[in-house]
């Protein structure tokens, strides 16, 4: 028997990059998994993409698990309703959803930027994730687990003013949801992938998955990426686990999961995003201030059981 099978989950946001690993990790390990999103043929929900929730959920089913496209406008508290309507009780939510990519103007000040993209950006990656959980939160069942999925697991500037507010607002959102579920005995947790090898990021380096080591040469930490299944193979772990609660409030990166739960990749390898830096480029962590035990400390609250949990 695998390990999450008769389990249901909803990836929203599981028509590309991290999503679609989640998506086929959960099935791997025997889910049924509902994938969401805009994306489908002909209507795609970001101009240029063509990747669609229904390539997703055929990927789940042939990995094992059983796979239920559901094309659903997250920001359309309606929809997600009636989507969790249909879906019933719940086993595990992840959060993932993002279509921002358009919407970054990366090296631009606040008052440089496109407001309005600005807060379009809000309301498609966080607002999206609020309505969500509204609706599906009262439907999981005790073990549950719930995922916001982010970019970094320590208190570091992003780059760009909205892309930063949006992932470590997840981050606190992953935080206050574990203290909202306490005596429900379900999860709460923020995960980030490493340096993600998207279907997005391999075509902005002009790669594909059969070449993309050659993208190395013009950004050497590609090196140490990872595709989208690691970091969905380590949350298909998390959701496994018994202990889970151990992490409850935390944000977590795949790295840590694959050591934890000792996944690996597509390609055997085992990625650790952090340690690549450590022995390469230790510069780039002089502002990494980690989210560790002192953090969680000072908000009241410690990494493991919590009273009433």
């Amino acid at each position: 028997m695998k390990p999450l099978e008769g389990k249901v989950a909803l990836v929203a946001g599981a028509t590309r990059g991290a999503g679609r690993g989640i998506a086929t990790a959960l099935g791997e390990a025997g889910a049924t998994v509902y994938c969401t999103g805009r994306s489908v043929a002909g209507n795609p929900g970001m101009k240029n993409r063509p990747e669609t929730i229904h390539e997703t959920a055929d990927i789940v089913t042939a990995r094992g698990g059983r796979g239920i496209a559901k094309r659903v406008d997250h920001t359309d508290p309606a929809q997600v309703a009636a989507l969790l309507e249909e879906i019933g009780k719940l086993d595990i939510l992840i959060n993932d959803i993002w279509g921002g990519d358009d919407l970054v103007e990366w090296g631009k000040k606040l008052w440089e930027t496109k407001l309005d993209d600005g807060l379009t950006l809000i309301d498609r990656a966080i607002k999206t994730h609020i309505i969500t959980s509204y609706h599906a939160l009262p439907r999981l069942r005790a073990g549950g687990l719930v995922v916001e999925i982010t970019d970094g697991d320590a208190f570091f500037y992003r780059g760009h003013f909205f892309y930063d507010l949006v992932k470590t607002t997840v981050i606190r959102m992953a935080f206050a949801l574990s203290q909202e579920l306490r005596g429900r005995n379900v999860t709460a947790v923020a995960v980030t992938p490493g340096f993600l090898r998207s279907e997005w990021m391999l075509d902005h380096f002009g790669v594909t998955e059969a070449n993309w080591r050659d993208a190395a040469k013009k950004a050497p930490e590609f090196i140490a990426s990872e595709t989208p299944l690691f970091v969905g193979r380590g949350i298909a772990g998390l959701a496994a686990d018994p202990n889970a609660r151990a992490l409850n409030g935390r944000v977590i990166a795949s790295w840590d999961l694959g050591d934890r739960y000792e996944v690996n990749d597509a390609d055997g390898s085992r990625p650790h995003f952090v340690r690549w830096l450590e022995a390469n480029q230790p510069e780039v962590l002089t502002n990494w201030k980690k989210l560790d035990d002192t953090f969680y400390a000072y908000w009241g609250a410690t990494p493991y059981e919590l009273p009433g949990g």
